[in-house]
């Protein structure tokens, strides 16, 4: 006979998750990403009895993670699994529905965080020349990668970026990110010429293709809002063009590459975490590659123990 269902538990579940999306705005693959995580936690919960939230232990957490590691799963997808209990734990906490926190404590997997391909600056230029800018279509594709790798943004916010989000004056772009937190990005000379360029000879004609009028900045052939899976595809046969392997070219390696330049360039980390729009600074340390060059010459010169600091003795 089948373990008795656990009301309670499901019902705070389902509140956290809709908390989740109204009032946090998060994405849609987060919410179902922490529906299966949470689930499968819930499940496992009921398996051991446990049917009210003041039943929850530590022991339950740890053997939880226990069950995950011998069914196979890496210690990658372990810890992503932690951080949805962790955080519908403290959601419940926060809202007085728990005592102590069953997850503190409890160990977060280790696995080495993988650093995304990486594109040089002089591999970035020749994606960017590789465009043909006599038609709409490679004035368009020109301003998308110009804006892309001048701000660093995530597709969805490239594509997404409305016409009111753009002062060409000012030289900035506002764009919304995840969790729908509203960034201000500045936008760089090429960047705002190749706009002027595609907002004045190239807009205009795709616009007049579509049904209907779109306030996005970029739009398709067709004259209807451009789509990730669009400027995927366009991208990787500009990356033939420039004679880079197409699977060394995405989006996220030009948002990467944007980074990597910066710090290299001695942008302050901080600053780098406000312009690629992270809510936490060690997504930047994860996405973001410093050079070992970068590395030795910051010790040389800032270090009291480098070259220059021996030189003021």
């Amino acid at each position: 006979m089948p373990p008795e269902a656990a009301p309670e538990l499901s019902a705070a579940m389902d509140g956290f998750l809709a908390f989740a999306c109204v009032e946090r705005g998060l994405a849609a693959r987060t919410i179902e990403a922490y529906a299966r995580d949470l689930t499968r936690f819930v499940g496992f919960l009921e398996d051991r009895g446990v049917r009210r939230l003041s039943q929850l232990r530590r022991e339950h957490l740890t053997d939880f993670l226990g069950e995950l590691e011998g069914a196979g799963l890496s210690a990658r997808s372990r810890a992503r699994t932690l951080v949805a209990v962790r955080r519908w734990l403290r959601h419940l906490g926060a809202h007085g529905r728990l005592g102590a926190d069953p997850a503190e404590g409890v160990a977060v997997p280790r696995f080495e965080a993988r650093l995304p391909r990486l594109l040089r600056s002089d591999e970035c230029e020749a994606l960017i020349e590789a465009v043909d800018p006599g038609t709409p279509l490679g004035l368009r594709d020109r301003a998308m990668l110009e804006v892309l790798y001048a701000a660093g943004l995530r597709v969805t916010e490239l594509v997404g970026l409305p016409l009111a989000g753009l002062d060409l004056r000012a030289g900035f772009a506002r764009v919304l990110g995840k969790g729908r937190r509203e960034r201000v990005v500045p936008l760089g000379g090429p960047a705002l010429d190749a706009l002027e360029a595609y907002l004045t000879e190239a807009r205009p004609v795709l616009a007049r293709a579509g049904r209907r009028a779109s306030d996005a900045v970029f739009l398709s052939r067709r004259g209807a809002p451009m789509t990730r899976q669009n400027f995927f595809a366009r991208l990787r046969g500009i990356a033939r063009r420039a004679g880079l392997p197409s699977e060394r070219v995405s989006p996220h390696v030009l948002r990467h590459a944007f980074a990597t330049d910066l710090l290299e360039g001695g942008a302050d980390l901080r600053a780098v975490q406000s312009m690629l729009g992270h809510a936490d600074l060690s997504t930047t340390q994860i996405y973001t590659h410093v050079s070992r060059k970068r590395l030795r010459e910051t010790v040389e010169l800032r270090h009291p123990r480098g070259r220059r600091g021996r030189a003021r003795r």
